[in-house]
């Protein structure tokens, strides 16, 4: 297994392998920047095609709301977090190799403005239930 970018402690992160680039405690009313983790990049491999959601759908916590394919298959993009999607990463859609070579920068998804969180571990919690 290749070696993962250093995991953001600034980070809230699902189950699922997505991240919210937030550790506020209360994320109803506020915007989060959502993307997928370093583990899921690399188990994925290289990815090809990502297909967020649109500016303006509603999305639910647990729930899929988009995908990610690479060379190896496809995965659902599950939200971490229900609300509006208020922006997405044009550059990430025009070249998905950012979420393999900068999964919490450059290669962010989607934003969305929070109605509701969902089961969001810190980054140690995460870190241990994947081994990193």
């Amino acid at each position: 297994m290749a070696e993962l970018p250093s995991l953001p402690q600034d980070f809230q992160y699902s189950a699922d392998h997505e991240w919210v680039n937030t550790t506020a405690s209360e994320l109803v009313g506020t915007t989060v920047r959502v993307g997928i983790t370093a583990v899921a990049a690399d188990a994925l491999g290289e990815v090809v095609f990502v297909e967020p959601p649109a500016v303006g759908d509603s999305i639910t916590a647990g729930q899929a709301c988009g995908e990610v394919e690479s060379t190896k298959s496809v995965s659902d993009i599950v939200a971490p977090v229900s609300g509006t999607v208020t922006a997405v990463n044009e550059a990430a859609t025009a070249d998905s190799s950012l979420l393999n070579s900068d999964p919490y920068g450059a290669g962010w998804l989607f934003e969305v403005e929070v109605t509701a969180a969902g089961e969001l571990l810190d980054a140690a919690a995460y870190a241990a239930a994947n081994h990193i």
